[in-house]
Parts: structure tokens; sequence; C-alpha cells
């Protein structure tokens, strides 16, 4: 399975859906990363929140579609 990574901040409800979401697809099989404190991570994910990576590919942006997800996990396996 490729690398499945979130980027999210404190207080921000639209990135909790999104790890409900992956949960619900995944399980565990996720990454998390709080871009909080990180100016780099900051500049980079802030404005897009929350941001959903597949194989270090952006593929979602502020809303997660769990038959997407499915589409797009199995196209990166193929």
């Amino acid at each position: 399975m490729p690398n499945v990574v979130l980027f999210h901040a404190a207080d921000c409800h639209l990135c909790e859906q999104a790890r409900e979401v992956l949960r619900a697809e995944l399980g565990g099989g996720f990454e998390e990363v709080d871009i909080g404190g990180d100016e780099a991570l900051e500049a980079r994910y802030r404005e897009w929140l929350p941001v959903v990576e597949i194989g270090g590919v952006r593929a979602f942006v502020y809303f997660v579609d769990p038959a997407a997800l499915r589409r797009k996990l199995a196209q990166s396996r193929a």
C-alpha cells in the first residue's frame, strides 16, 4: 500500500473530518503530520488544510471523499 499522509493543524474541523474518513477506510494505516510551529510546513500547507498525500502526491485538500480515496489507492497500487 502506498504511503498516505494527513497534514493537519490544531482546531481544524475539516482536518478532523478527513481523519475520520482515513480511519474508516485505512484503520491506522496512515501517517499524521501536524504542521503547527513548522514554518516550512505552514507555508506549504496552511491554506489547503487538510491535505492528504498518497505516495508523495497531493490527492485531497479540504475534503476526503471515501470513494475517491479508494479509487486513488487502487490506481497507485497498479
